[in-house]
């Protein structure tokens, strides 16, 4: 029963519904609620946090950026350089200029004008709402002695100070005004001015900014998660937002500046009535974080914090928090649940019935195709699959159908080409393989005609040395013939050989051609330390391999044409080397170098660039590298001049004696 697709089907959706429905309403009543209130809500604590510190930050900076544009008023300067007496004319232009400061919304409420002699020239005469002062607060502006402020001495000497949260003692006592109406804080910057027209411009005075802590009170009480909560509907259950509040501390992360409970101004957070050491310690061990949760009034909270620029990024330091109460972070969790558990069962009970219509519906299709499948795969090309319907299944039946046609049709035809290709193949690489050993042999012949006829008192030498060449490649193409007729058959068995030696041997039997094209072969001198290069493979592949390379090599260096015309000679340069695991062999050469757009191409079969050839040595040398178990590489030089060099990377075999320690290749 177990074995039929339907009822894998159903139980996998059983599976994949009813276990992830309970799983998830566990999931989000047991689990979810600490993951919520570890990750949900702190990052709408730290967000809002950091976003409302954020936003004093830039409040603090926009007014100390007025400070510092309305010291450098003319007016301003004239007014209280009082050159010449004229303090007047220039009193009522001051005046105007500060109101303007005053009237928008979250701007100073006091902007005055003090001289160097702390007396006040000129201050707004109007506040926010574009009411006049009142007569009280303007003999308080006018009679103090400014001088006697901690900022004022610093902003005479450093050109500009802040003015932290202070009770500035401008409103009445008697006054029924909120308490941070009481408190303002604000920037002062130095006025430079020339009291006498011959003298040089001295500080004047100073410009000061006092901004009420309503503004900020007001941030708090509008801003942020609160200022959500009023756009939200209102849920049956808690809301996280119902309880959100924020407060904003002194840098000494010990006093409270503002709050939603007014009591608390001024009130030392690590001390009674608040009593919170640990929120105090936490606040100052970070820039930014979260307070561990705590208990306040009865009531667990939970809270994040952010610090405003310090005083050496010219702000004030304060440190916002934005809290929770723990019954709002997990009120809606519950309320989930319960919808959750309801749906469940609605869900499952549906998805079952669909599950087994569709599911028959489908698998009966699919198993005949199963059958017909079977059919053909024991060779019955012959086989049809009925078609059902207009569907994806019919589409999959009908597409079986063609496909077994064209496999009975294409069957013949790719055995055909199959066979075609193969003796294509073995033609092209005999021929290759064979115009290799041809090369020296002509050139040798060529010279023992020229030394003929040059009456060459070299000729027995010459002669004698021609005719071992012809031996050895005709026993070459001998080997040819016989490794061709052993291709298909089994791998001769391989015999250790020396690597130096097969690519001495290679350039010995490449030296006469490279010297009638004026191109200087060597080999490079084995290092010193250097284990015996022995590698574990067929003596002739390997020679063949290392005769691609060098012809190769000897032909692209004689291309570039250089040597005889004047210039660098051309050369080709090999190098054995070897590790206690692996032998490289190298040829390089100073030729032109590789195109980029045949570089990928050059060891696929029949790909050549030159006008003649099949196109099959460097694919041979793959071949016969990759074998045995190694790799091979043909790249343009990088330093050290021009020209390609190819690299065979091939395993070491082992010694019963050490000779050598392992190390890396240079």
């Amino acid at each position: 029963m177990l074995r039929r697709i339907s009822t894998k089907w159903v139980l996998a959706v059983l599976a994949v519904v009813v276990l992830p429905f309970l799983g998830f309403a566990w999931y989000v009543d047991d689990f979810v609620s600490e993951r919520f209130s570890e990750d949900v809500v702190r990052y709408h604590l730290l967000s809002h946090a950091a976003e409302l510190a954020d936003r004093l930050d830039t409040l603090t900076e926009e007014r100390m950026r007025d400070a510092e544009e309305y010291a450098s008023v003319p007016s301003v300067s004239y007014c209280l350089a009082d050159q010449n007496g004229d303090r007047d004319v220039f009193d009522d232009e001051v005046v105007e200029l500060f109101d303007e400061l005053v009237f928008p919304i979250r701007s100073a409420e006091f902007v005055l004008a003090i001289g160097a002699d702390g007396e006040v020239a000129a201050t707004n005469s109007v506040g926010s709402q574009r009411r006049p002062l009142d007569p009280w607060t303007l003999d308080v502006l006018g009679t103090r002695d400014w001088r006697a402020e901690p900022w004022f001495a610093e902003a005479m000497s450093r050109g500009e100070a802040r003015i932290d949260v202070f009770e500035s003692g401008l409103v009445r006592a008697d006054e029924d005004v909120p308490v941070e109406a009481r408190y303002h804080f604000g920037f002062a910057h130095v006025v430079f001015g020339k009291r006498d027209a011959a003298e040089d411009e001295v500080a004047v005075g100073l410009v000061a900014v006092l901004v009420p802590w309503s503004v900020v009170q007001q941030e708090l009480q509008n801003y942020g998660v609160r200022r959500r909560r009023d756009r939200t509907i209102e849920l049956a259950s808690d809301n996280i937002y119902d309880s959100t509040y924020a407060w904003v501390w002194a840098s000494d992360a010990e006093t409270i500046l503002a709050h939603e409970d007014r009591d608390l101004y001024g009130a030392r957070v690590s001390e009674p009535p608040v009593d919170l050491p640990a929120l105090v310690a936490a606040a100052r061990a970070s820039r930014v974080g979260m307070y561990p949760d705590y208990e306040f009034r009865g009531e667990r909270k939970r809270a994040a914090f952010k610090h405003t620029r310090s005083v050496d990024e010219n702000g004030f330091g304060w440190i916002v928090g934005v809290g929770v109460d723990f019954p709002d972070i997990f009120g809606p969790i519950h309320e989930i649940t319960g919808t959750i558990a309801q749906a469940s069962g609605v869900v499952l009970l549906i998805a079952v019935l669909v599950t087994i219509v569709v599911a028959r519906r489908t698998t009966r299709p699919v198993q005949e195709l199963e059958a017909f499948t079977r059919r053909v795969a024991t060779g019955d090309l012959d086989a049809q699959v009925p078609v059902h319907g207009n569907d994806e299944l019919g589409d999959l039946a009908r597409s079986f159908n063609r496909m077994t046609m064209q496999l009975k049709e294409n069957r013949q035809q790719l055995v055909r080409a199959e066979k075609d290709a193969a003796w294509r193949e073995m033609a092209r690489q005999v021929a290759h393989e064979i115009k290799n050993p041809l090369t020296p042999i002509e050139l040798s012949v060529s010279l023992v005609q020229r030394a003929y006829n040059d009456k060459s008192p070299e000729f027995d030498s010459i002669l004698t040395r021609t005719i071992e060449v012809v031996r050895r490649q005709v026993a070459n193409m001998r080997d040819i013939a016989r490794d061709f007729y052993r291709f298909a058959g089994e791998h001769r068995e391989p015999a250790r050989v020396d690597a130096r030696e097969v690519v001495e041997e290679q350039l010995a039997l490449h030296a006469a051609w490279a010297a009638d094209e004026g191109v200087a072969l060597s080999l490079a001198p084995a290092r010193e330390g250097a284990p015996a290069p022995i590698v574990l493979a067929d003596a002739d592949e390997i020679r063949r391999a290392v005769l691609n390379l060098v012809s190769n090599a000897i032909e692209a260096t004689v291309g570039e044409g250089t040597g005889r015309g004047g210039g660098e000679a051309p050369s080709v340069e090999a190098a054995v080397d070897a590790t206690a695991e692996r032998v490289r062999i190298t040829v390089r050469d100073t030729g032109p170098g590789i195109a980029e757009d045949v570089a990928e191409r050059l060891f696929e079969p029949y790909f050549t660039t030159r006008s003649s050839g099949t196109g099959l040595g460097l694919a041979i040398v793959r071949r016969v590298v990759e074998d045995l178990g190694g790799s091979v590489s043909l790249e343009n030089v990088v330093t050290g001049g021009r020209g390609a060099v190819a690299t065979i990377d091939l395993p070491r075999a082992a010694d019963a004696e050490a000779d050598g320690a392992p190390g890396a290749l240079p």
